[in-house]
């Protein structure tokens, strides 16, 4: 799972399969912003559920 852009915002996630939970890095022009911690079930976190963390980010902050 790679690196997802928005604007001057990158954000990478991060996950652990053995905690069941994950962060996800802002970074803004590469300054680091703030993380964005998540739980999840299974394997790996779903990729819709990534996305949709980050756009609900995005839109909060008008981004």
């Amino acid at each position: 799972m790679g690196a997802i852009e928005r604007g001057s915002y990158l954000f990478e996630p991060e996950h652990s399969i053995i905690a069941q939970n994950g962060a996800i890095h802002v970074y803004k022009d590469g300054e680091f912003v703030e993380e964005i911690t998540f739980s999840f079930s299974g394997k790996y976190p779903e990729l819709d559920q990534i996305e949709e963390l980050v756009e609900d980010y995005c839109e909060e902050r008008g981004i």
